[in-house]
């Protein structure tokens, strides 16, 4: 189907035709043009597609217009916070002159004002698995009345260790319904899904597997671990451009982070130890170039759609080969061009030919440039990141917390009032606490000793 005659003649009504052109969508993409027809007639289908090909209008536009013409709602699952916030905005957006209403369900925040928005019976729910469970779990929501169920970054979900979770997901499902899943890779976890909760889907596939962006061009560096922090200062001062840099770790991230804000670069971190309200304003600040620089982990490879990023540069070359593609993927989207920079250590040249055997394609390694002198880290140490990580926010004035207990000295704890008696470990206790002339534990042989 030639996209040149926009998204006319995909099986669109009028009234979502005028949405998308005053939301300035004029030609469909790939997945779009053969998702779009097919899921307009309810038909289960399985699309392959990368990130950044528009899947949200591909299963969007069919759900908006398939419940203006059935009665029930539509479920969305996707595997994180800024995920679903994304995909809630876009269906949104071309939902609102439809009269239909959405509500995200994630975690990290607190429940209440998702309970307001469900009390409003939306139709359609945008949810992360956990947070729709939790849901679930204590009757807040009810599934029964779902007639169109989308699972995005559904390969994303399964690597996330989201199985259980979608699994109670469908039980809660009515059997009569729609069922639509996209991926970026088809493993085999995949397909068994698909056998096992749609039926006679359509496989829609517009990108093989480690396809990369056309538009993007990659580069490699060989580079001492030691000297990636002067190679990023580099390539900040060669590329001036909004920035997004992977690190392998949330505490890499943050170390980065404050090395790039002393370059004198504005800055923000994206990672799991991040509240929601901070990964919010990190997001929203440099979609709206209040940072020029933000360093995430992988949360955002798959988790984030900014226009106009003109650099990626994978700081840590990913754990998983695939999340090579999905990273790069942030830049060059939608038809624009970009750049992506890997660092790789010199014992890393195995994984390098990994990445190349993905993409079909040889990297250009590139020499490296003279550097700017390192600069003395500002940095706390590693023991203090580790004990600031546990939610009370380092020593800023605030004991650090120990994994939501209180430390142990010596496996002891005297008790209060009684000098000189000293209860053992817990395991050695007896099932029942001393108490006003009885014995401690089941025998008199455990009572304890005073000495006065």
């Amino acid at each position: 189907m030639n996209n040149e005659q926009g998204f006319s003649g995909l099986g669109i009504a009028p009234n979502l035709l005028n949405t998308l052109a005053k939301l300035k969508y004029e030609n469909p993409t790939p997945i779009q043009q053969q998702a779009i027809p097919a899921a307009i007639q309810g038909k289960d289908l399985v699309g392959i597609a990368q990130t950044g090909t528009g899947k949200t209008l591909a299963f969007g536009i069919p759900m908006i217009q398939r419940l203006q013409q059935i009665k029930g709602r539509g479920l969305v699952v996707l595997p994180t916070r800024e995920l679903a916030t994304q995909v809630d905005e876009a269906i949104r957006q071309a939902a609102e002159g439809m009269g239909l209403r959405t509500v995200v369900l994630i975690g990290g925040v607190s429940m209440y004002p998702q309970l307001k928005m469900l009390a409003r019976n939306p139709q359609i729910i945008v949810a992360t698995p956990g947070r729709l469970n939790d849901h679930l779990a204590q009757k807040t929501v009810n599934l029964k009345d779902v007639k169109i169920v989308v699972l995005d970054e559904a390969d994303r979900m399964l690597d996330m260790g989201f199985a259980p979770q979608i699994q109670k997901i469908f039980a809660a499902l009515p059997a009569e319904r729609q069922t639509m899943l996209f991926s970026a890779t088809m493993p085999p976890e995949i397909m068994k899904m698909a056998t096992t909760h749609m039926k006679l889907p359509i496989r829609i596939e517009v990108a093989r597997a480690g396809s990369t962006a056309d538009k993007v061009t990659q580069e490699i560096f060989i580079v001492p671990k030691e000297k990636k922090v002067q190679l990023v200062e580099k390539l900040l001062q060669q590329y001036p451009g909004s920035t997004l840099i992977f690190t392998r770790t949330k505490y890499g991230a943050k170390r980065l982070t404050q090395n790039i804000i002393d370059m004198g670069h504005a800055a923000a971190e994206l990672h799991s130890n991040r509240s929601v309200g901070q990964r919010k304003a990190a997001l929203d600040g440099f979609k709206k170039g209040q940072y020029r620089v933000l360093v995430a982990t992988n949360i955002a490879a798959r988790g984030i759609d900014v226009v106009g990023i003109e650099l990626v540069i994978n700081f840590d070359l990913p754990t998983d080969t695939d999340d090579y593609v999905h990273r790069i993927g942030r830049t060059a989207r939608a038809g624009a061009t970009g750049h992506a920079i890997s660092m790789a250590t010199p014992d890393q040249r195995g994984e390098l030919r990994s990445i190349e055997y993905l993409i079909k394609k040889q990297l250009p390694i590139s020499p490296l440039p003279e550097l700017p002198p390192a600069r003395a880290s500002k940095f706390i140490p590693r023991d203090e990141e580790r004990f600031s990580s546990h939610g009370r926010g380092g020593f800023g004035g605030k004991r650090p917390s120990f994994g939501g207990s209180r430390p142990s000295f010596g496996g002891a704890r005297p008790t209060s009032g009684k000098p000189g008696f000293s209860r053992g470990p817990r395991q050695n206790r007896g099932p029942s606490r001393p108490h006003p002339g009885g014995s401690f534990g089941p025998s008199a042989s455990r009572r304890p000793k005073f000495h006065r």
